[in-house]
């Protein structure tokens, strides 16, 4: 179970930086913009703004494809529970990632609910993530 915290982990760091470089073209094609019109106050609904595209980027490759770039290089997947994985699904795991402290919470609370251990989040979505090869078995090698 800890190697899986450790790859979900990885991929995280691997989306938010995915994330954050997003950001930061979008700021610095807006910049010259907000700079000649002397729009700074633009400026004061970046958060918001951030914690849109980073629940939009969550919930499209979740809810569209069961992974992100980050799950998919550590070879995650998420597995629905009941029926398929959906966006709907997608969204709910994805609120707690707005910001740090609301996905810390998350966990630490989903980890002391009760076993097995998962989100909060995940628990809600009726969600789990796995390791690819538990979803999708190897392919057979012809003989």
């Amino acid at each position: 179970m800890a190697g899986l915290w450790g790859k979900r982990f990885a991929a995280l760091v691997v989306d938010f930086i995915m994330v954050t470089l997003f950001l930061w073209v979008i700021i610095a094609l807006l910049y010259p913009v907000i700079a000649m019109a002397n729009l700074f106050a633009l400026l004061n609904v970046w958060v918001p703004i951030a914690a849109v595209i980073i629940i939009v980027y969550f919930t499209y490759f979740e809810g569209k494809y069961s992974t992100t770039p980050g799950k998919n290089l550590m070879k995650l997947k998420i597995k629905a529970l009941k029926r398929e994985m959906n966006y709907k699904k997608a969204f709910i795991r994805s609120l707690s990632k707005i910001l740090w402290l609301p996905l810390i919470l998350d966990v630490i609370i989903g980890l002391f609910m009760s076993s097995p251990k998962k989100r909060l989040l995940d628990r809600l979505a009726k969600t789990e993530v796995v390791l690819l090869d538990e979803v999708e078995p190897p392919l057979k090698v012809m003989e």
